[in-house]
């Protein structure tokens, strides 16, 4: 049964504890050191970034069963196909690119307000491939959350009648919460509406655009590396334990939501971690291929290429091409003097051919995995209670 509290109530940020406060510190003191690394012009710095986007948006819609490898991602990015992906799933991966590359457009500019309208708009975006799940369009009808694994109802979302208020209030939040910091803010746009749940498909996708889209308008860091998404797709279980347990089956907006802000910041912390280590591990990389570049008598271009093999990429000719801009002949002969050394392998032939890293890459990727040491949980009690809740593999009913 829904709360009898009045339809334009929604879920509000509850105080921080001091455990809380300390998480938040270091978070922001990371930002800080990635945002002053990040501004620091590097050769490797549009590889990262190319590679973090592929990550988020991979992640995401995994999170909803869209599985995609990394590059097919990254072949999102780049207006290119997929080379393993079927049809239906890369156009959910399109149009989640297409969403969140407005998010990361409207940074430019004084963008810090929100409407509805442009909420909708982004919906619209992300599922405007499927006009049956009626792209852009509040819900008209009830909506239902479902275990697959149990065959049962695990959310109840509110009345339909109640989402146009219910969406009115959560913008307005947006903008009566601008004193409080834009990593809780953002958690609380996240939850208010995936729990609101206004439209038929693609909440939780929106939910976490939206979350993102308040970071990126609120100067806390390098955009592109802001969202939590990645760290999400790679612990869903966690999360939906802790929109369970905050959510309590159906819309209750008086509830409250203090695990699920700290289970927030600790994604941003680990995230943050995770990010600070790539970097190093960017630089490292990029002095290591600049290395065999120079022994095997390479073109510097060819770096890039290398650095995305080292990745665990798959490298396509066209894509070589686009991100290189040299002629044709010149492509043909890059890529031939690369696997000629040993540092690229090719695999089928036509069109369909790809190039995967060698072993004097692979080797560079395997010392950088053995070389890393554990992140640190900085809330080492969350796992523990979220494993007490029962994992949900869920879908809307």
């Amino acid at each position: 049964m829904n709360d009898s509290t009045p339809h334009r109530v929604i879920y509000v940020a509850p105080p921080l504890t001091s455990e809380d406060r300390a998480v938040l510190a270091e978070i922001h003191q990371m930002r800080k050191q990635l945002r002053h690394v990040l501004r620091t012009p590097n050769r490797w710095d549009g590889g990262l970034r190319r590679s973090a986007l592929a990550r988020a948006i991979r992640g995401s819609n995994s999170i909803e069963g869209y599985q995609v490898a990394e590059d097919d991602a990254a072949a999102a990015l780049d207006d290119e196909r997929p080379i393993s992906a079927d049809e239906q799933t890369f156009l959910e991966i399109e149009g989640y690119r297409h969403a969140l590359g407005y998010v990361l457009a409207m940074r430019e500019e004084d963008f810090s307000t929100f409407d509805e309208t442009e909420i909708r708009a982004m919906h619209y975006m992300l599922l405007r491939h499927d006009p049956s799940k009626s792209p852009g369009r509040y819900r008209k009808g009830p909506v239902h959350v479902h275990d697959d694994r149990e065959d049962r109802v695990v959310y109840e979302g509110p009345d339909a009648e109640d989402v146009p208020a219910l969406m009115e209030a959560l913008v307005a939040s947006l903008h009566d919460m601008a004193d409080i910091d834009p990593l809780v803010r953002s958690a609380m746009a996240h939850l208010n509406l995936v729990m609101i749940h206004p439209f038929r498909d693609g909440n939780g996708r929106m939910a976490r655009a939206l979350a993102t889209s308040v970071l990126t308008r609120s100067d806390i860091g390098e955009p592109e590396f802001s969202s939590i998404e990645e760290w999400l797709g790679a612990n869903t279980d966690d999360y939906y334990a802790s929109l369970a347990i905050t959510g309590q089956g159906s819309w209750r907006p008086r509830n409250d939501a203090h695990l699920w802000i700290s289970f927030n910041l600790r994604a941003h912390h680990m995230q943050a971690q995770t990010v600070a280590r790539r970097i190093q591990e960017a630089a490292e990389t990029w002095r290591e291929l600049d290395v065999l570049v120079t022994r095997y008598s390479l073109p510097e271009r060819t770096i890039d290429a290398a650095f995305e093999a080292v990745l665990g990429y798959r490298l396509r000719r066209s894509t070589y091409l686009k991100r290189t801009q040299v002629e044709d002949q010149t492509a043909t002969r890059d890529l031939a003097a690369l696997t000629s050394a040993g540092l690229l392998i090719p695999h089928g032939n036509g069109r369909g051919r790809f190039y995967t890293a060698g072993e004097p890459l692979q080797q560079i990727q395997q010392n950088r995995r053995s070389r890393r040491t554990p992140l640190t949980d900085p809330y080492p009690w969350m796992r523990p209670k979220l494993a007490e809740h029962p994992r949900p593999g869920t879908k809307p009913a």
